[in-house]
């Protein structure tokens, strides 16, 4: 961690007021050693005295986590108009919490203090000071987030500016500079911090830092935080994943990537930035938010290349097509096979995959085409990777592993009684597989369900593996949709056998057909990455 810079997270409250996001006490529990392995300096947990379960998760806190780089900061707000700071019940909950750090937000916007508060501008100042003074004479340490600076600073200098030094002359350490309605822009942003950092005489020993705390609205969160920091903040706040309300907050983790390994700074303790891409997916998996695939440095399609031209100039160097390598976020390289790919790709992936495909010009023009005219036909392989080694251990070996051979398969939906009611499927598989033929009939609320049910109750008597595959995901396409009903579909599954997951496609005239195509594929995968040999 750097001791002269600040790295503040706050997903576990402004990242949680994201629409569809409800952080248990649990949940935020389990993120805080996440985001303290990963090696910022703050953790703002919530507002404990407002919010009955942030208390919770304060009290459980001080019992149960032990963090090794972070500490906790308390979220709450200046005392009310009126009321001294002693005696104010918020002002209260923020001490009870045990936070080291306590996180105050206090209007800096004339607007919002007469409109909102409904009060004036030297009360609103009184309770700045009040509050920041009472906290950090009894030993905490206090940073201002000042709400809405930045239009109040573009609208009354003269009042905004007020109310930043009221706070640095009451103690806090950090005063947090809030585009809280996320509009402005990077050159704004760089004007702005230039004329308050002038105005207060701010040097580099001063006793306070100016921090800055962005949101995404016009798009520009990170890129405004940047520009701050080049302007001479010191402290940057931000959520894991960028979430929060709206279109979310400057996403943290890449605002310190670009600042690490772009500017040079060591800001992380720990070399923590090398597990943000396996952090960033933790965090996804208890928020219960899927992962946004192009999210820049730790998004799966970070440094995806599909292009055969870039996969060409890859292969000579990687750094060609690549802003950084990809291990120094924790992430990695992945080559895409579509209708774009040239041999280079279709080496490269290859070698992803595990096979050196190295001078095998016959193989990789056979692989190509074939890949090639799948794709004419429906298919996509750059999400179905597991479909695509498929492809490729049949045209190294010359014949696909037969696991199974099908002798027939069929479904049936039926509704009975009226309108409303519920349908029920069923489906029947026949084949062959250990030297015997099974039959197997399986039920399942749609026929896609049906039909996954008696593949698995057919092959689980030779193959008992395949009781650990289960299906994870399913979606639909339908392609050449000018032609209604009649159109081509496309499936794609993704399958875990608890480890580990896989994804492959099938494409037909119908649904079930390309589901089917989908399923088998998968049972042969999963068996051969399970080490399984055909019985």
């Amino acid at each position: 961690m750097n001791p002269t810079f600040d790295v503040y997270d706050t997903t576990l409250r402004d990242g949680a007021q994201q629409e569809g996001m409800n952080l248990s006490v649990a949940d935020k529990l389990a993120i805080a050693p996440l985001l303290d392995e990963l090696g910022v300096g703050y953790i703002e947990g919530g507002w404990p005295g407002a919010i009955p379960k942030d208390t919770d998760f304060f009290a459980r806190a001080a019992r149960e986590l032990t963090l090794k780089n972070a500490v906790l900061a308390a979220f709450g707000s200046t005392r009310k108009a009126g009321v001294a700071a002693s005696e104010d019940k918020q002002v209260r909950g923020l001490l009870d919490s045990q936070a080291p750090v306590l996180t105050l937000v206090a209007k800096a916007d004339i607007r919002h203090v007469e409109r909102a508060l409904r009060t004036d501008g030297p009360e609103n100042l009184a309770m700045i000071g009040d509050t920041v003074r009472f906290l950090v004479a009894e030993g905490r340490r206090v940073v201002l987030d000042a709400e809405h600076f930045f239009d109040g600073y573009r609208y009354d200098p003269a009042y905004t500016l007020a109310a930043v030094e009221t706070a640095i002359e009451a103690g806090a350490e950090v005063v947090a500079l809030c585009d809280t309605n996320g509009g402005m822009l990077p050159h704004w942003v760089t004007d702005v911090v230039g004329e308050l950092r002038e105005a207060l005489g701010h040097t580099a020993d001063s006793s306070y830092r100016l921090g800055m705390h962005a949101h995404n609205d016009s798009g520009c969160a990170v890129a405004n935080s940047l520009a701050a920091v080049d302007a001479g903040c010191a402290h940057v706040q931000g959520t894991i994943n960028g979430y929060g309300e709206r279109t979310g907050n400057a996403d943290l983790l890449t605002v310190v990537a670009n600042l690490e390994i772009k500017g040079g700074r060591t800001l992380l303790a720990d070399g923590g930035l090398a597990e943000a891409s396996r952090i960033a997916h933790a965090v996804s998996e208890i928020t219960n938010i899927s992962p946004y695939g192009r999210q820049p440095y730790v998004g799966a399609s970070a440094f995806a290349h599909k292009g055969g031209l870039h996969a060409s100039a890859i292969k000579v160097d990687p750094d060609l097509y690549q802003h950084i390598d990809p291990r120094a976020v924790g992430n990695d390289m992945r080559m895409l096979i579509s209708d774009m790919a040239g041999r280079a790709s279709i080496e490269l992936k290859g070698r992803e995959l595990g096979f050196d495909l190295t001078g095998q010009g016959e193989l990789l023009t056979r692989v190509t085409t074939r890949v090639k005219d799948a794709e004419a036909n429906g298919y996509t392989y750059d999400a179905a990777d597991a479909s695509f080694e498929l492809l490729l251990r049949e045209e190294i070996s010359g014949e696909r592993q037969e696991y199974f051979s099908v002798e027939s398969w069929r479904t049936i939906v039926e509704r009975a009684g009226s309108r409303g009611t519920e349908a029920t499927a069923e489906a029947t598989v026949k084949l062959h597989a250990g030297g015997e033929r099974h039959v197997s009939t399986g039920e399942g609320n749609g026929p896609v369900n049906a039909l996954d049910h008696a593949l698995r109750q057919a092959l689980v008597r030779v193959y008992p593996e395949i009781q650990e595959f289960e299906l994870i995901d399913f979606k639909v396409r339908i392609l050449d949709t000018m032609h209604g009903t009649d159109a081509t579909t496309r499936v794609l599954i993704e399958t875990t056998d608890g480890q580990r997951s896989w994804s492959t496609v099938g494409v037909g005239p119908n649904l079930i057909e390309a589901s089917w195509e989908a399923l088998t594929d998968s049972a042969i995968y999963g068996l051969i990455h399970a080490g399984v040999s055909p019985r």
